[in-house]
């Protein structure tokens, strides 16, 4: 039976006659088989709810109508007769119930159950209903509501005669293509869905291509891992389940006649190898190889292989710790955090305590034995891969809270090269990209939540695009294509919108065997799909070349040099000479190489070859060397050493590269002596300010840690006159990109004085020089600034740093600056009318039909409501709210609309570890259960009262932690609602506050 004669026969909708709000009532029919089943499955809705029984036994049950729940019925049928019996139940409004069962026998035939007005109805149960041999014959016939697809219907937007052909053909494993409604795509390029994930098979946020040509991909949860036989010519795709135990998988690679698999959290977190053992073609067995202690959605993440195809490399996120033993480091292990002055966890307590090396890379032997750390310096670099010449790149996340913060990075791609550090820290500590013992990036990408990326070799696209890397982007629902042009030994890169959608929530990406882009949609419990982009336009798709000429020689001059990288080279003294010669090299890259294998040898080996130095950054090269390996005895020299430098005609980046120099001179080889002290200070302080923000940003840290009582002034009055913020680099990004909106657009419409925070972040700690008319102005710049828009820890950032000020003031100075001390630094709720109702209880079936496809929407009505229903106390939108739930401005991209209802319907089902609860025994007895966020050593709880202060424990008061299956947010926040009031709602959720969204209009 084609599909075409399948599409026409559809169910009917059904119900007993005398239909009632809060009603359940009993339907069942019986059919008969000839012959032997070779497959079955089954595919049912209600409106409301129902569970399905099959010859006596639970089969599936589903909650909400829009979602068609399959289930494999071999099994559970017979020869001879048998029975389908459901309860279901109304919660109230329209009622309706429909099934389709399609059988397939041993001999070929097939037979299909649907339901109709033959099917029998019952408002009560009796003993042995759910049996065959029951008699029903005093059971009423069932109502027929309509066929299903009904223009009449409110169902048949969603449940539809396709629909079930699709379930019939998922229940079988098999999918047809279909087109994807409103992408976006460059010219040329053809993107179709191959796969809606049915729900059972859970969210896909990992994809890889098998040898065979086939692609397997996992599910985030427990679902498991599926082999995917992509479509060929419109024909179906076809979904098998691997028979292993094993799930939420990160990270999938194919290699050495296995799959490695990285699964996240749990007992089984770890690098995991699955073979076939039986020699049948099919994955039987998985080992563990190294448990990776982490999990969540800044765990352990993606495994790939080496460019020799020798090794693997595995890549994971700052919450995962390295795993022990470590065989071997490129770069040397006394990392460090390396702040001269205090730095702020975060100010709603993420990642607090968190120190490097924050996420790393590690490259790995094949059998999962022998760990070398590769890279370090990483937020949540979720993916990893090697380009044509051999060169290993990243995708990095940003920290959103921080927006309107002088510490906040946007996402980015790097170029990770050997003992590469990155200069992740926790809170206000990340470093400047300027930082000479850092690399900076290749090419900012903007706000944003990196996941999957991988570069076009073997795509059958024109040559631009198999050269690129492709990285995806699940908040804003986008794939961009990353041009990568060499530069010295690195590469500069160039982004571009490649493929987007409203939603498209995309988690990770392959190229196929058969030259297409495969990519997955998904993640955090959401509708899961896989798609295929191919390219049909008229430019040359034959395979290229991929590797650049260009630049090739410093290449090669920095993997030489990398070449001495690691603990096994430490003895090496011969090319102490090279080494020492690239010191000073003009690229960043080169030089930085050439110090980490200068650190890599015992320092007694090269000290005293460091008055050799002459160029200012081969000097300032050795002094950041001799800072890291030396010891306090070798102060002295190093600062010897960079005053050097100050007879030289330095350049901007010289200059900040030896102010970095001299504070890793005080946070490694101890504080100077007063003279010392005093000697700095008379070679700083005229400097001070300069005509550059960056050089101004290093020496008042450096003025305000040797406590230069000039510098107090000189700061206000700097702060007094730095005009308006300029745009952040990656402004014009955002500019040509509509998917930003909300606390993004309003930060780049009213820039916060991220220049001027930072000063004011760096004179908390200024013990000298204050006046009170001083500590006035100082105090007046909190209040001023809080007034911009920004991420979730941007006022409470500003409260701590005031706070940190009054602490070095003296008890009369505190009651002086009482008036400017007590005000509030937080955004007030804007004054807004409680909703007008009637309301009831909302369901998502409910909900679901009247927010679809909203338009002419109010976005003031909308505001007023997200306040007014307490979604602002917890969440932010548009620049204003809470921060104890996500941030919503990008709700509508990354969630498609029946996950957005659940979210705020039905909190509970899918919670992001970020923002989970934990139930909290203390030492007293008592038990606690909220969001729980460590500063220093205290836990502060946040409980489901969103006006409650947190309480504050101890964490020596604690007995025990564990996880809450309970969301911090309550249900029933939009119960108070009418229908117009809920759309208005909705769409402002779906707009991100954006009045040029389409909702609007």
């Amino acid at each position: 039976m084609n599909s075409d004669s399948r599409r026409s026969e559809a169910g009917e909708w059904i119900w007993f006659e005398k239909k009632a709000d809060n009603q359940t009532v009993y339907l069942r029919t019986t059919f008969d088989l000839i012959g032997k089943v070779q497959s079955a499955s089954v595919s049912a809705s209600a409106d409301n709810q129902f569970t399905l029984f099959v010859n006596g036994e639970r089969v599936m049950s589903g909650k909400a109508w829009e979602q068609l729940e399959t289930a494999d019925l071999t099994s559970h049928l017979k020869e001879g007769k048998n029975v389908f019996a459901v309860q279901a139940a109304n919660q109230g409004g329209i009622a309706a119930f429909t099934l389709r069962a399609d059988v397939t026998r041993r001999d070929g035939t097939e037979t299909r159950v649907v339901t109709s007005g033959k099917w029998k109805a019952s408002p009560a149960a009796t003993k042995g209903w759910k049996t065959a041999g029951f008699d029903d014959s005093q059971w009423s016939q069932a109502v027929s509501l309509g066929t299903v697809g009904e223009k009449s219907l409110p169902w048949s937007g969603r449940i539809n005669a396709q629909a079930f052909v699709n379930a019939a053909d998922a229940g079988k494993g098999d999918f047809l293509p279909q087109p994807v409604a409103g992408a976006q795509t460059m010219d040329g390029f053809k993107l179709e869905r191959l796969v809606y994930v049915p729900r059972q098979m859970g969210s896909w946020v990992s994809l890889t291509t098998a040898d065979n040509g086939t692609l397997i991909a996992s599910d985030q949860g427990k679902a498991g891992l599926y082999r995917i036989t992509p479509s060929v010519d419109g024909g179906e795709s076809k979904v098998q389940k691997l028979p292993v135990k094993l799930s939420s998988a990160q990270g999938l690679l194919w290699a050495f006649d296995s799959l490695y698999a990285v699964v996240n959290g749990g007992e089984q977190s770890g690098l995991h190898r699955i073979t076939d053992t039986d020699g049948d073609g099919e994955l039987d067995t998985a080992e563990h190889l190294k448990f990776i202690r982490g999990g969540g959605e800044h765990g352990p993440h993606a495994v790939i292989l080496s460019p020799d195809k020798q090794s693997l490399f595995v890549c994971c996120g700052n919450h995962t710790e390295l795993p022990d033993p470590i065989s071997d480091s490129k770069i040397p292990r006394n990392w460090a955090e390396d702040h001269l002055l205090p730095r702020r966890w975060d100010a709603n307590g993420h990642a607090a305590g968190k120190l490097a090396p924050g996420g790393w890379i590690c490259q790995v032997d094949r059998d999962g034995k022998d760990w070398t750390v590769y890279s370090m310096g990483y937020r949540n670099e979720y993916d990893i891969a090697f380009n044509a010449d051999g060169e290993l790149f990243s995708y990095d996340a940003d920290m959103e809270w921080d927006l309107g913060s002088p510490w906040y990075r946007p996402t980015r791609v790097v170029h990770a090269t050997s003992g590469s550090e990155f200069g992740w820290r926790s809170g206000t500590g990340k470093w400047p990209t300027y930082y000479e013992d850092s690399l900076p990036p290749s090419v900012d990408i903007g706000p944003g939540s990196p996941v999957g990326i991988v570069f076009g070799y073997g795509a059958k696209f024109p040559a631009k695009y198999q050269r690129a890397l492709f990285i995806l982007d699940w908040t804003y629902s986008t794939i961009y294509a990353v041009h990568l042009s060499p530069e010295g030994s690195t590469y500069r890169g160039k982004k571009e919108d490649f493929v987007s959608a409203q939603p498209l929530q995309v988690t990770d990406a392959t190229i196929g065997t058969d030259g297409a882009l495969y990519f997955t949609a998904g993640g955090r419990g959401t509708q899961s799909s896989l798609y295929r982009v191919t390219y049909t336009g008229d430019e040359p798709s034959d395979a290229i070349d991929a590797s650049d000429e260009a630049g090739k020689a410093d290449r090669q001059l920095r993997r030489q040099l990398e070449s001495w990288h690691g603990e096994n080279q430490a003895s090496n003294r011969e090319p102490l000479d090279q080494i020492m010669a690239q010191l000073g090299n003009q690229d960043r890259f080169i030089r930085y190489a050439a110090r980490v294998a200068l650190e890599t040898r015992p320092v007694d080996s090269w000290r005293n070859r460091l008055s050799e130095l002459d160029s200012a950054w081969a000097i300032i090269s050795g002094v950041i060397a001799i800072s890291h390996q030396g010891s306090n005895s070798d102060r002295e020299l190093a600062l010897t050493m960079l005053a050097s430098v100050g007879n030289k005609n330095l350049d901007p980046a010289e200059e900040l590269g030896a102010l970095r120099a001299l504070q890793l001179i005080f946070t490694r080889l101890g504080e100077p002596t007063n003279a010392e002290r005093r000697a700095v200070i008379a070679a700083l302080s005229p400097l001070y300010p300069s005509d550059s923000d960056a050089i101004n940003a290093e020496l008042v840290q450096l003025l305000v840690y040797l406590d230069d009582p000039t510098v107090v002034d000189k700061t206000l009055s700097l702060m007094d006159n730095l005009g308006d913020e300029p745009a952040p680099d990656w402004g014009y990004l955002v500019e040509r990109h509509k998917g930003y909106g909300g606390t993004v657009g309003k930060l780049l419409e009213n820039m916060p004085p991220a220049r001027g925070i930072h000063f004011a972040f760096m004179l908390r700690n200024q013990k000298s020089g204050w006046t009170l008319q001083s500590r006035r102005k100082y105090l007046q710049f909190f209040i001023d600034a809080s007034d911009f828009p920004g991420g979730n820890s941007y006022g409470k950032f500003l409260s701590q740093f005031r706070d940190d000020a009054l602490l070095l003031c003296s008890p009369t100075e505190r009651v002086q600056l009482e008036d400017l001390a007590s005000v509030s630094l937080m955004q007030a709720a804007p004054k807004v009318e409680p909703p007008k109702g009637p309301g009831r209880k909302w369901t998502r079936q409910e909900a679901l039909p009247l927010v679809t496809n909203l338009r002419k929407r109010d976005l003031a009505k909308g505001r007023d409501l997200f306040h007014a229903t307490s979604c602002a106390k917890c969440h932010r939108l548009g620049g204003e709210g809470g921060a104890i739930g996500p941030d919503l401005s990008t709700a509508g991209r990354k969630y498609p609309l029946p996950d957005l209802l659940d979210a705020v319907i039905e909190p509970s089902k899918a919670i992001s570890d970020q923002y989970g609860s934990e139930k909290i025994l203390t030492t007293d007895g008592d038990t606690l259960v909220g969001r729980v966020v460590r500063i220093d050593d205290k836990l502060h709880v946040y409980t489901i009262d969103a006006d409650a202060e947190p309480k504050v424990i101890d964490e020596d008061d604690v007995e025990q932690i564990a996880p809450s299956k309970l969301s911090q947010m309550p249900t029933g926040l939009i119960d108070t609602l009418n229908e117009e009031e809920l759309k208005d709602l909705i769409a402002y959720l779906l707009s991100g506050g954006n009045r040029k969204d389409k909702v609007y209009k």
